[in-house]
């Protein structure tokens, strides 16, 4: 196995995908976010003072998929067909899961992770007036199904 975004002298390149035929591809990504009691009961009395932080993180996360290739040097732009992003607030953590579609020759993982990695960070920075004590703790591919290599799933 090698890391394909080398070449045989180890400089970066973008992967040629030209030769794949394109496929149905799914990708679900996940963000966690863990809170201080203080903000967890800020954010229970509706106290954020710039609008509903599970809102901004959701949109957050869909335009984080959307740009991804201009975000991480070596992805291709794809045609992103559906972004979804599921908020989940229970107690102290927010997650923020991330499904995305596509028809092509590469994959949606980058994008799935890339919104999940947004979300989070939206919802930070939407929820640091109450604690800046909040960590991200993980960004995570959950499943993939599509292309050549077929389905991954997390933990199996």
């Amino acid at each position: 196995m090698s890391l394909r975004h080398l070449d045989a002298r180890g400089r970066p390149r973008m992967v040629d995908v030209s030769s794949k035929s394109g496929t149905r591809r799914v990708a679900v990504a996940e963000s966690t976010v863990r809170l201080t009691p203080r903000a967890a009961r800020a954010l229970d009395a509706a106290r954020a003072k710039k609008g509903d932080p599970l809102s901004v993180a959701v949109l957050a996360g869909v335009m984080g998929a959307k740009k991804t290739a201009d975000l991480i040097p070596l992805c291709h732009p794809i045609p992103i067909e559906s972004v979804e992003v599921e908020p989940r607030l229970s107690g102290c953590r927010a997650t923020f899961r991330v499904t995305c579609v596509t028809t092509g020759r590469t994959g949606v993982e980058m994008e799935a992770m890339v919104g999940a990695s947004m979300a989070a960070l939206a919802f930070y920075d939407m929820t640091k007036s109450a604690d800046r004590g909040l960590v991200i703790e993980r960004v995570r591919l959950l499943k993939k199904s599509g292309g050549k290599s077929g389905t991954y799933i997390a933990g199996k």
